[in-house]
């Protein structure tokens, strides 16, 4: 080797150290922050399962009417989603995820005043309104710090937010609602529903001081430090020459619609198991809300763990069909087993399976379209894929609740939720591979 291959070698590995270093920098500035707020995000979201086991008597409500007003949040989502993306693509990521997480909380909180079917049917859309743009705004925000080489692992690692929101979560409203039950003459859910909306405000404040908008205004960071960083956005967005440049041109690329599909179906499996799992839990013979939140905390370890596993693995081997199909096809095994299960530890066991695999899709999902979309193009065409996927979150639960109000049993609703996935699986081989494993 000569003294010149000696010197480019040292020059190279300094190079490398040094991006090492600030994306190390990157990382817990902040990715922790945001596992944070999406933490509290899901709580908010799905702690209506948790209610359900008390409010549904409470109100009268029919397991068709809490699956409606479960989804009906979806609906409100879909509406605000992509011009909240635009508007954060505008005024900055710190200002607008403040601004969605403090009206959330707000929204979150006015829950334990429901006092009839159609005032919850009206907060949950109100909530959906509240939340929209939050979790493609956080999504979009990533692409602006992190290629796609290192995309995978960081969207991974934030939205193992899901199972970490469970894992504490579920036991917490359980407890919440069994401990507060009757105290100053509010029902447990309803003091669920006000202690778990504080933190979504206080976190708003947090980011609105805290975030910033993009590497250029990270002090932080050194000179060095953010050069190697720019450069390697730079060379990130000269890949994407084929990227849509504009709100239409983004709603008329095909390839924005089978990602939307490929979510959809995704999503569908997700919600469907999310806002059920207390139901299906409790059913499996689990007594006591308490219970039923620890024991449903169980699929959620699994899942942590299946999450970071294969986001890893996904960024490693830059492969991304495989890695989103082959947990989908578990979870699919997952939801038919559930329905067979002869006993507790046979549903959670089959429970387990459904939710590593269907949750653990939804990560390694955004590797996909993140590959080709940059710009305008970015932030419309991940907030129109959310929007359109998350229907499924009204959907899902809808007709699981018609299902089971019609057949009196929870199994054709599982056979329905591995029928979608299927139908995923298929649309996500269907994209070309030199497109998204780069």
């Amino acid at each position: 080797m000569t003294v010149l291959d000696q010197a480019s070698g040292a020059q190279a590995g300094v190079s490398e150290a040094l991006e090492n270093t600030a994306y190390k920098k990157v990382f817990w500035r902040i990715i922790p922050l945001l596992m944070f707020c999406y933490v509290v995000a899901y709580l908010d979201r799905v702690n209506v399962g948790f209610a359900k086991l008390q409010m549904s008597s409470e109100l009268g409500l029919s397991e068709a009417a809490y699956g409606a007003g479960a989804g009906i949040f979806f609906i409100g989502y879909f509406l605000f989603e992509v011009p909240s993306n635009l508007l954060m693509n505008k005024v900055g990521a710190r200002i607008w995820i403040a601004r969605v997480m403090i009206t959330w909380g707000i929204v979150s909180a006015a829950f334990a005043f429901t006092s009839s079917e159609m005032m919850f049917y009206i907060l949950r859309f109100l909530l959906g309104l509240a939340e929209a743009g939050f979790f493609p705004g956080i999504i979009l925000y990533m692409t602006s710090w992190y290629p796609s080489h290192r995309r995978a692992k960081i969207i991974a690692t934030f939205m193992s937010a899901i199972p970490v929101s469970a894992i504490f979560g579920n036991p917490l409203s359980g407890w919440i609602m069994d401990s507060f039950h009757t105290f100053h003459g509010m029902s447990g859910w309803q003091w669920m529903f006000l202690i778990e909306a504080v933190p979504a405000v206080l976190l708003g404040l947090v980011v609105l001081f805290y975030l910033d908008n993009r590497i250029e205004d990270a002090k932080w960071l050194d000179q060095k430090e953010k050069d190697v960083l720019l450069a390697n956005m730079e060379a990130e967005n000269r890949i994407k020459t084929a990227s849509p440049s504009s709100l239409g041109a983004t709603l008329r690329d095909g390839r924005v619609w089978l990602m939307s599909l490929i979510y959809f179906c995704f999503v569908l499996g997700q919600y469907g198991l999310n806002f059920w799992m207390p139901t299906l839990v409790k059913a499996s013979g689990v007594v006591g809300n308490f219970n039923v939140g620890l024991v449903s905390a169980i699929p959620y370890i699994c899942t942590f763990i299946t999450m970071l596993v294969l986001g890893r693995s996904s960024d490693h081997f830059r492969e991304r069909r495989w890695h989103l199909v082959v947990p989908a096809m578990i979870a699919c095994v997952g939801f038919i087993a559930a329905t067979m299960a002869s006993s507790t530890g046979i549903a959670i066991a089959a429970l387990s399976l459904a939710a590593a695999g269907v949750i653990t899709c939804a990560p390694l999902f955004w590797s996909l379209p993140t590959a080709f979309l940059a710009g305008t193009g970015a932030a419309a065409g991940i907030a129109w894929i959310n929007s359109v996927g998350n229907l499924a979150g009204f959907l899902g639960p809808f007709i699981i609740g018609y299902l089971k109000d019609a057949t009196g049993s929870n199994s054709i609703g599982m056979y329905f939720l591995a029928a979608a996935l299927v139908v995923g699986c298929i649309a996500t081989l269907s994209v070309p591979a030199k497109m998204v494993n780069r």
